[in-house]
Formats: C-alpha cells, structure tokens, sequence
C-alpha cells in the first residue's frame, strides 16, 4: 500500500501530466457551432478519468451534439451539510500558431512549464481537481461533507450550452450544493520577499455582450450621401469606446484595497484612485477594470461591395457591468448612443457577489498558509466572468479558487487569452497539495 506521502507526490504528478494531455485536446470554442470543436473528446477523457477509479459518472450533452459535461459526486462524513461544488471549463479560446512560440496545442513540458491553451484558463484547475479528486477515491479519502465535481462545456461563449443549460435543465444535478469554487482566483501576488497575497474571487462583473445596428438610406458610393448607415455606426462606436463611465468602489473592491492597504501600507485615495492603484503591478489591469463600467467595440459589420454604401451597419460592444450598476448603465448607454441607434443583448449575463467570510474561507487560507506561511488572502472583484454567473442563481455562494503559487515576475494574467499561454510546472503542483489540503477540510 502506498503512504500518504507517496500518494501526494503521485497527485501532484498526475496533475501535471493530465494538464498537458488536456491541454492537447483542441477544445476551442469559437462561438460557433459549426466551428467549436473538442469538447466532447475532452469530456470522455475526464469520465474516463473517473471511472477508472471508480465513480459513478454522469456525462450529458447540452442542448447540442459534442457539448459535453461531466459530473460525478464523492459522498462526505455528514450528509446533512450542503455539499461542496468544484467545477472547471473543458473549452478554450482559439489560438494562431503562427504567434505562438510552443504550439497552443502541444501541452510542452519544457522550461519548468506547461505550454499551451488553456494553461491556466483554466485546464489547470480541471487537471488539478482531476489529480485530487482520482488520489481521493484510491485512498478512499471520506471529505467533511459531499463533493460535486463538474465538468462543464461554453464557458468561454457564456455558458449557454454548459452551465446554464444544466441550471435551467438539470438542477438536480446540484442537489444539496450550498457553495462552489471555480476559476480565476487563489493565485500569488508578491508583495515582498517574505509576503504573498492570495486573491479569492467574490464577486464579478455582470456580462452584456451586445449588438448596435444602424439603418441608413442605400446608394452609390459614387454619390453625394446624407443618410450612411456606415459613418453613423462609426460614430457612435467612436463615441462610446472613448467614454469613460464613472468611479464606482463597490463594497468588494473596497475590501481587497482595505486588505491591500494592511499588507502593504499603501493608501488608495479616491480622489487619485486610477494612481494609487497602478503602485500595484500587471494585476493594477484587473484592479482597474473593476473600478468602473466598460464598453469595448470588438466587431464592425456592413456593406458588400465597395462602391454600394449599404443600408444597415453593425457593430458587437463587449460591456462589463459592475453589481448594482445595471440600470444606470443602459441609461448611460442610450444618452451616448442616440436615437439612430438600435441596440439588442446577445449575451446578458449578471454581475455575482457574496462577502469574503464563513468557514469556507477560513478553509481556503489554512489550506493556502499550511503550504505557504507567507501567505496571506485577500478577496478581489473579477473583471471577466465564469461559469459562477448561472450557478449562483441556484442560491449558491461562489468563489473563484484555483491556488497557484507564482514567480514574483510572472505577469499571470496577461496569459488569459494571450499568445504564449503557460503555467509553472511548481505552481501546478503547489496547488495539488493546497488543493487537497482544502477539500479535506471544508
């Protein structure tokens, strides 16, 4: 029989391994259904996973064909408390090879990495719950309470076909889930030789993908031309990617510049607040856009030859609503745009938020500082989004936790959706052992 220390150097093993062969799994999702390809040879491998040490496996398509999801729940010590939900994304954003160094699909190992898409969006933290989740049931590990781990497919287009699908088609599926841990949290910020925060996600900004249109009168490019559908559509994205929407310090970004402030001694002063923030670092980026309402045009669309001015103009505007701010948004938004303009939500997801208390916390900073006596948490506001936006109407408290300890030069979140995407082979398996630590504890 193996001991406990050679079963914790196996998972942290099998956690690098099984990052790199998910990673070699091409799930990118385009948005497209004709286009998205993977999900479903990712989703077979994690069952396989599963299955292989004995859970009992539900897999599950979506609402369409290759749009995958797994399930399977580990029973805990005392039913009666609400279980414990982690889940993770299989599909990725699309990569170019050519601007790649490593190829985005190739899950190299090299140079104490591992290269690839979704390194640390978020195939990471699947093949980190993966490694925990298989040493659990070999050991025959029994957790405080139950634990549900999820599997899910189009996050990474809004959930429609993965997490909101199963909440509003099987939420019997989550039965007795009263918190859940996913993405994009519990990684290292160092803030001196001797001192690391760990930020834990509580909250983030509402999702509203949304499209302008504007009509005009069609012609001849030739022709003089009062009534162009494409100058008034440039107009008006101009108008708006130029705004900068108010200041707004909600309650779970004062409380990360409070934590920030009692580590560092550094003082964020809301009259120079964008300032203040830039003292800390690449991460400033994330702070920063967790400060105000974004709108950021990213498609353009109109017209089909070069000498017809065409009647209709579109554009796609990516928006980040902070909590609370929804209402104020759209007025703010319809003042700038005017009258011509129609607009419509294609994507309208909502703003999460919860408090950075309660034993699951005190879990996750014993689990974090019992690797790590450097260590201190501190809670922060997401910018993007997750899968959390669709579980937490289920009633459930979310929290992004995938633990990473980083090299203090490490620009961590550049990485999400950029050109050479990687993850330290040692922060995979620092967040194996915290991982475990917390699942056995929580």
């Amino acid at each position: 029989m193996n001991s406990p220390t050679d079963t914790t150097a196996l998972a942290q093993d099998e956690a690098v391994q099984l990052t790199s062969e998910l990673i070699r799994i091409d799930t990118t999702n385009t948005g497209e259904p004709d286009t998205t390809v993977g999900e479903q040879a990712a989703a077979e491998y994690v069952a396989g996973k599963l299955a292989e040490v004995g859970y009992d496996v539900t897999s599950l398509e979506s609402g369409a064909k290759g749009r995958a999801n797994v399930f399977a729940r580990l029973e805990g010590a005392d039913p009666a408390r609400g279980a414990l939900l982690v889940h993770g994304h299989l599909d990725v954003v699309p990569a170019d090879p050519t601007e790649w160094s490593v190829h985005p699909f190739s899950g190299a190992i090299q140079d104490g990495y591992i290269w690839g898409r979704g390194a640390v969006d978020m195939k990471d933290m699947v093949g980190m719950t993966l490694a925990v989740a298989r040493r659990f049931k070999r050991d025959g590990v029994v957790p405080p309470r139950d634990l549900v781990f999820a599997f899910l497919a189009d996050e990474e287009a809004g959930g429609a076909l993965g997490a909101q699908w199963l909440v509003d088609h099987r939420p019997d599926l989550f039965a007795g889930v009263t918190e859940a841990v996913g993405e994009v949290g519990g990684f290292s910020i160092t803030l001196a030789d001797d001192l690391r925060a760990y930020t834990i996600e509580i909250a983030e900004k509402g999702i509203a993908w949304m499209r302008l249109r504007v009509r005009g009168r069609a012609g001849h490019g030739s022709m003089l031309h009062d009534d162009n559908a494409v100058t008034k559509l440039a107009a008006a994205v101009a108008r708006l990617g130029q705004h900068q929407f108010p200041l707004v310090v909600t309650d779970s970004v004062r409380a990360f510049l409070d934590s920030m402030t009692e580590l560092t001694g550094l003082e964020f002063d809301e009259d120079d607040l964008a300032g203040s923030v830039a003292k800390l670092g690449p991460f400033a980026r994330v702070v920063g856009a967790t400060l105000r309402d974004t709108a950021n045009p990213t498609m353009l669309t109109a017209g089909y030859k070069a000498n017809v001015i065409p009647s209709v103009a579109e554009a796609v505007v990516d928006c980040r609503v902070l909590p609370g701010r929804e209402a104020a948004f759209e007025r703010e938004l319809d003042e700038i745009l005017g009258p011509d303009v129609e607009r419509e939500w294609i994507t309208h997801l909502p703003s999460v938020e919860t408090t950075f208390d309660g034993p699951l916390v005190d879990a996750m900073t014993a689990a974090v500082q019992a690797e790590d006596p450097g260590a201190r948490t501190v809670p922060y506001v997401l910018s993007g989004g997750t899968d959390a936006k669709a579980i937490h109407t289920l009633g459930i408290r979310c929290f992004g936790f995938a633990p990473l300890r980083l090299p203090p030069d490490f620009d961590f979140t550049a990485l999400f959706h950029g050109v050479d995407e990687r993850v330290p082979v040692d922060a995979v398996r620092f967040g194996t052992r915290v991982l475990d630590r917390f699942l056995r504890s929580c």
